[in-house]
């Protein structure tokens, strides 16, 4: 085969898993102030199978699609003008999110900027775990509630993968951290720092939580989750809605109690991914990945992402 050439997974249509189709495309090429990344692995999470069913950012994509907005790798070009990476540099990032960046592919290209160092600690695997959670947690939790020590943070599906990150940087920040998952998982997310564990299908959190200073909401309006947190939330405090932005409920629901509200969609930040990377360096911060697939076997981890069901992330092997 050509060594422009490259394995990729593709989709020509929206749908269930059976649109994905392993096979050989065209590798892309640096322009000015991107870099080519070799990827060694991708990281899956829940916009991949939503959008790949036609919500989520299904609207933002053009077919054929190729999916994945978290890798992990090596650069092996780098375009003109690039200064601060080099081939041989071991990076991971969110590239371009929410437009395509291709990850489910051995080749990504995107701004330098995009990407940072990945933890020295850790694997590609571990690595791609990282980039689209964390960032959503490090935004939420830092640059849009600004936490500060001894505030009390209440993190919604605590055990997924963006939640298991909140909970851990909550608690690096010093934060006293409120977390809601089914009963099996509370052992765990006490070891990755909770202070507190409620079991939402035994309990009503809004009565168990106590008054809390910021909600961390990857639930939304299931079970009415979102509008239910501002009982939770003290006068003047914050939630943080992040499935699918403030519905007209918790906006209404929030007003009427004196608590603040903002939506947050997560953007590419190269400078988050480094300090995050201190973090995991530190042993402040790990990932939990449940189960890794060979980059053919995708259409099988979107099936098994989709039962709502794993323990914090699923990742493609691309480079197996």
């Amino acid at each position: 085969m050509s060594e422009h050439m490259m394995r990729a997974v593709t989709i020509e249509e929206f749908g269930g898993p059976e649109v994905l189709t392993p096979g050989r495309i065209a590798r892309p090429e640096p322009l000015p102030t991107e870099v080519l990344v070799r990827v060694h692995a991708a990281g899956i999470n829940p916009v991949d199978w939503k959008t790949r069913a036609g919500h989520g950012m299904a609207g933002l994509q053009t077919m054929p699609l190729i999916l994945g907005w978290d890798v992990s790798g090596v650069v092996e070009e780098v375009g003109f003008g690039v200064t601060t990476l080099a081939p041989g540099d071991e990076v991971y990032a969110m590239p371009w999110f929410p437009r395509p960046a291709g990850g489910y592919a051995e080749f990504v290209t995107a701004p330098s900027r995009h990407f940072a160092r990945k933890p020295a600690a850790l694997g590609h695997i571990e690595s791609a775990a990282l980039p689209l959670a964390a960032l959503t947690a490090w935004q939420a939790l830092v640059d849009t509630a600004g936490v500060t020590s001894g505030q009390r943070v209440l993190v919604h599906a605590a055990a997924g993968g963006v939640g298991h990150l909140a909970v851990q940087i909550a608690k690096n920040l010093g934060a006293e951290v409120i977390a809601t998952a089914s009963e099996p998982r509370h052992a765990w997310l006490k070891e990755l720092g909770a202070d507190e564990t409620i079991d939402y299908t035994r309990q009503r959190f809004e009565d168990a939580a106590g008054q809390v200073d910021v909600v961390i909401d990857l639930v939304g309006s299931q079970d009415d989750t979102d509008v239910r947190s501002v009982a939770a939330t003290r006068p003047g405090g914050l939630v943080v809605s992040i499935p699918s932005g403030v519905s007209e409920g918790l906006a209404a629901a929030a007003a009427q109690a004196d608590v603040r509200t903002s939506p947050l969609l997560v953007e590419p930040d190269a400078t988050a991914l480094t300090a995050i990377a201190g973090l995991v360096d530190s042993g402040a911060v790990r990932v939990e990945v449940e189960r890794v697939f060979p980059l053919e076997q995708v259409a099988e981890a979107h099936r098994l992402g989709e039962t709502n069901r794993t323990r914090g992330k699923l990742v493609l092997d691309v480079a197996s």
